[in-house]
């Protein structure tokens, strides 16, 4: 299933945002997995690897949250959703807790394999970086056309699918996740606090409004 169906969206309408009925103990141990990564990183003072997972997990966040905006705006459908049956709670319309978690680490992921391959070399000339940025965005977009194929994940619009979402999605995450720890501190010190307290703003309007 490389691109969204119509047919999908029957699926959305039966979703419940924030509802507890799923919810299982699942969630505390996947919290405290992600809290025991960053600890160890933040005793170890890996501070680039955490800067990458948090700037990774707060472009997520924003995704998230415009995707919501649009189902809410367009009273149609997102561009993706997740169901009620296979997750333990719904964050918002197009993410579950889980995938949540997951993402909270897929940048400390990224950069840690790039510190494992030689970071000053380059393969055809082209910045380890960019490569791990290819293969990554790679990766996710086929984890995603799997979980679109269980039915699990949802895309709805036809033009909408496996590759735009590699494009416009996994690969500003991971350029994120790749470039913003050894950015310039200025950079650093605005970017990623201002786009959290940008999250964090929209979520606190937003959700208790009831437009996400």
């Amino acid at each position: 299933m490389w691109f969204g169906s119509s047919s999908n969206l029957d699926k959305i309408g039966e979703n419940v945002v924030r509802s507890p009925d799923n919810f299982n103990w699942t969630t505390i141990f996947f919290l405290a997995v992600v809290v025991f990564i960053y600890t160890m990183l933040f005793v170890k003072k890996d501070y680039k690897a955490i800067i990458a997972g948090i700037s990774l997990y707060s472009i997520h966040w924003f995704y998230e949250i415009m995707n919501a905006v649009i189902f809410s705006a367009s009273g149609y459908a997102p561009l993706w959703a997740v169901t009620n049956d296979s997750t333990s709670f719904i964050l918002l319309i197009g993410v579950s807790v889980e995938l949540s978690f997951m993402f909270s680490i897929a940048g400390i992921v990224a950069y840690k394999t790039y510190e494992a391959l030689l970071p000053r070399t380059k393969i055809l000339k082209i910045s380890t970086k960019w490569w791990i940025v290819a293969f990554m965005s790679i990766l996710f977009s086929g984890i995603e056309i799997f979980l679109a194929w269980t039915g699990k994940f949802i895309w709805v619009y036809e033009w909408w699918g496996a590759i735009p979402v590699c494009l416009t999605t996994y690969v500003p995450f991971f350029i994120g996740a790749m470039f913003l720890p050894d950015a310039k501190p200025l950079v650093k010190k605005i970017f990623i606090p201002s786009l959290v307290a940008i999250n964090i703003i929209l979520l606190c309007v937003l959700i208790p409004l009831q437009i996400i």
